[in-house]
């Protein structure tokens, strides 16, 4: 029997982390980590769907009230219908004939497409009874072509050449799911360097995260070049010559000062600097990248949709591809952006972090090795120990890599005592504060 798709429901959930100065960088210096949260209701019992977008709490009420104007484009629908058009499902809910001039494929509207895409996914991978890294990496590459629309990448990545990438690696997928099975997938953590805290701060947890398995480790700057070399080389002193660190500018500089600033801190080997210019500014991180070179730069968290990924990857401009499982349109959009980075051969290191997104992004990191990009040389995925513990189904962390997840799903599915106690304002959580 078809499964209909009868409602949807949003809920504004916010946790206070800016009390902690947890997430605090050199622009969002009081973050509070925040979602739309969208749960989808069948007429099958028991089955439903949930996803969600991510924001830094003021604002969070304007995706829920997007998603809501939204979701009657997939109520009334079967899920066998949109299984059966991927392809068109996305592109009618991201490009509505009325809603796409407030984007087009950006922005809230954007965040509105990539919840109800996840939703509708984890729905999918819920009623084949799979994780969703394993529903991806065990559909047939020409399946997996069509969920990807190519209108606008085309002079990037064509179909054909999509399917040949996927059926290079489809007979020896399952020996590389069963490998991950054993290791897990390589993460660096960004707990350790949040700009807020104090250097004592961050050399214990460094020490702490390093006792755990961890060697990989990113700190925010952007402020004060001064102190935050001198953080830097206590992180370096920490991890050692054979430590991996990372620098993340969060969108604060210009270019030129990009460059300047960067020269101060190479001395201590960073393997990349994150967002150092203007998310939307292709030239200026190009310029930026022949300059710092041979430090990489590491893109994605803020790029909004496939055509400024392919920009960035024609332009020579991202060394690092940070997907984002909520800033890009959902699953569809995602696969599109992993297979160019495939193409030019750009490793993929999703954003993570935030609530929810270590959650999703295990996912994508896992389907991405298994089906598409069989190397882990340069890949880590980002782990920020915060939240999990409001999740039916989090990350598992072991040695400093993330366990294969195992639960049907896209592992996104909130407890319902934090559903209630965190929904704004009037949530327990909330009402406290008041």
């Amino acid at each position: 029997m078809p499964t209909k798709i009868t409602s949807i429901s949003v809920r504004d959930i916010r946790f206070p982390t800016s009390e902690g100065l947890h997430g605090s960088d050199a622009f969002h210096k009081d973050p509070d980590y925040s979602c739309p949260y969208v749960t989808i209701e069948t007429d099958v019992a028991g089955l439903t769907g949930n996803g969600i977008a991510f924001t830094l709490g003021r604002g969070n009420e304007v995706c829920a009230a997007m998603i809501e104007v939204m979701k009657n484009i997939v109520v009334g629908r079967t899920l066998e219908d949109i299984i059966a058009d991927m392809r068109g499902f996305w592109f009618e809910l991201a490009n509505d004939g009325q809603f796409r001039w407030l984007g087009p494929e950006k922005g809230v509207l954007h965040f509105g497409v990539g919840a109800l895409v996840n939703a509708v996914w984890d729905l999918y991978a819920r009623k084949e009874n799979k994780p969703l890294w394993q529903l991806l990496a065990e559909m047939s590459p020409e399946a997996l072509v069509d969920c990807v629309e190519f209108r606008y990448i085309s002079d990037a990545l064509t179909p054909d050449e999509a399917l040949a990438i996927l059926r290079e690696h489809a007979a020896t997928r399952a020996a590389r799911a069963e490998e991950l099975a054993g290791i897990g997938l390589p993460s660096y953590t960004s707990s350790a360097g949040w700009l807020g805290y104090s250097d004592d701060q961050v050399r214990d947890l460094v020490r702490t995260y390093m006792a755990a398995g961890w060697t990989r480790f990113k700190m925010k700057i952007g402020v004060d070049v001064d102190a935050e070399v001198r953080r830097a080389a206590l992180i370096r002193e920490e991890i050692g010559a054979d430590g991996v660190l990372m620098v993340d500018a969060n969108q604060v500089w210009g270019v030129e000062q990009a460059i300047e600033y960067m020269q101060h801190i190479a001395p201590l080997d960073p393997r990349w600097i994150e967002e150092p210019t203007h998310p939307d500014d292709i030239l200026g991180h190009a310029a930026i990248a022949k300059a710092v070179a041979p430090i990489g730069v590491a893109v994605g968290e803020c790029i909004s949709n496939a055509v400024q990924h392919k920009q960035f990857m024609q332009a020579g401009a991202m060394s690092f591809c940070q997907i984002d499982s909520c800033r890009l349109g959902g699953i569809n959009e995602v696969l599109a952006v992993i297979l160019m980075a495939a193409k030019f051969g750009i490793p993929v290191c999703p954003h993570a972090g935030g609530v929810g997104l270590c959650e999703h992004v295990q996912h994508l990191a896992a389907f991405n090795y298994v089906a598409v990009s069989p190397s882990l040389d340069d890949v880590m995925i980002e782990y920020s120990d915060h939240l999990h513990e409001h999740f039916i189904d989090p990350v598992v962390m072991r040695d400093g890599r993330y366990q294969l997840p195992s639960q049907p799903g896209y592992s996104i599915t909130m407890k319902p005592a934090s559903l209630d106690d965190f929904e704004f304002p009037q949530g327990a959580e909330w009402q406290k504060r008041q």
